[in-house]
């Protein structure tokens, strides 16, 4: 597969390929539940700064236009759509309102903060993906070198100029990259039926394991990736009419491993995240306790969700119970397919990660410390019925699934 290193399909996790690093190493992932605070276990030092371009050759592609769309920016405005609000997921019987990422805040609500304007001067940002397009990038100084970030805008293609989107980043695993996330999340569609904006950075080489998350990596390196963070944020921001009450970031395996990283550094911005075979721990950094509680959707698949040298069961846990700690409302998800795409139930005429979608529309940023819908309303008919409302409570399926990606 691609790169001679991992090659899962989206929502897999670490896979197939050649690991740096001595094997001879303790198992990543196996230790107990960390409350530490610190965000590296590592010394900090100079971030590494090799960037090479994305290999845009293989894979089909989902044809998406190039678009570019001059929306206003606006972040207090109440929510409007062009296109109709989507429907609301059947949340149960009860008489309360159910306000999702689409709706105006309730009166009285703690609001996100202002996205910051970008420090420099933002591209004219190339919005969705065909074949052979170039992806947009950003300057970034790390060290005493400047490289050259990239990264995809996904939007709807039909986006109108007072539509306010909220805002999900992709974090890609290990052996793929942005376009594989873009093309296995089928994600244009996705964006089309859901009314949001992905953003899907691209790693950058000299990173041991594409994203900074491990006890290996320096502060410096994290950091360095936060900011991408922020800046990628910050531009989006500038073109579109972006939702600041939702902005959420997910991450499959290596990505998953980061995006708890990004939600302990920059939990002020985020609405929620979802963790799919990732965690914290071990090998991997701590978790980082953020200011702002928000919902998590932590998902694995099972005891033998084991690739190379990470138990991403134990990583799991030791997230979950970092944020159980930490007031957060978790939804647990557990799978029983060992590493390797979870086998999300979806209606028809349902892009293949609905739920993954639904649970981070369901989650705006105004909701109270450890608050969800899903507590009032119940776990929407949408989701897996191997999803459950807090640490411990998934039952994984019955029947054996022997599936496994990681090889």
């Amino acid at each position: 597969m691609r790169r001679g290193l991992l090659c899962l399909p989206l929502l897999a996790a670490v896979a197939c390929g050649d690991l740096p690093g001595d094997t001879d190493a303790a198992t990543l992932g196996t230790s107990d539940a960390s409350t530490s605070t610190d965000t590296s276990t590592a010394a900090s030092t100079q971030p590494t700064t090799t960037q090479t371009p994305p290999d845009t050759s293989e894979g089909s592609m989902s044809g998406a236009e190039t678009t570019t769309t001059g929306a206003p920016t606006g972040t207090s405005e109440p929510l409007t759509s062009t296109t109709g609000d989507p429907p609301k997921a059947d949340m149960g019987s009860s008489d309360g309102e159910f306000l999702r990422c689409h709706d105006a805040p309730p009166d009285g609500a703690t609001l996100a903060p202002d996205i910051p304007a970008y420090g420099g001067s933002c591209p004219t940002l190339e919005i969705g993906y065909m074949e052979g397009q170039a992806f947009n990038v950003l300057p970034q100084q790390l060290g005493n070198n400047t490289v050259e970030r990239q990264f995809l805008v996904i939007a709807p293609e039909d986006a109108g100029p007072d539509e306010r989107l909220p805002v999900i980043f992709l974090w890609h695993w290990l052996g793929g990259d942005a376009q594989d996330f873009y093309e296995r999340g089928d994600v244009q569609n996705a964006v089309n039926q859901k009314r949001f904006i992905a953003v899907i950075p691209e790693a950058r080489e000299g990173l041991l394991f594409k994203w900074p998350f491990s006890a290996l990596d320096s502060d410096a390196d994290l950091q360095a990736e936060f900011r991408f963070f922020d800046d990628m944020l910050s531009c989006v921001a500038e073109q579109f009419s972006v939702n600041k009450e939702c902005v959420s970031s997910t991450g499959v395996s290596a990505g998953a491993l980061f995006t708890s990283q990004l939600a302990g550094g920059r939990g002020d911005v985020l609405s929620s995240f979802m963790s799919l075979s990732g965690g914290t721990g071990g090998a991997i950094k701590p978790w980082t306790a953020p200011a702002h509680k928000m919902p998590a959707m932590v998902l694995w698949g099972g005891p033998d969700d084991f690739c190379i040298l990470i138990d991403f069961e134990q990583t799991s846990k030791d997230l979950e119970q970092n944020l159980e700690a930490g007031g957060h409302f978790v939804l647990e998800c557990v799978h029983n397919c060992n590493h390797s795409t979870p086998p999300f139930p979806v209606e028809p005429g349902e892009t293949a990660f609905a739920p993954l979608w639904d649970f981070f529309l369901d989650h705006p940023y105004w909701l109270a410390p450890g608050e969800s819908p899903y507590d009032e309303f119940g776990v929407p008919a949408g989701m897996p019925d191997w999803c459950a409302i807090g640490v411990g409570n998934a039952v994984p399926p019955p029947e054996p699934c022997d599936k496994n990606e990681c090889s």
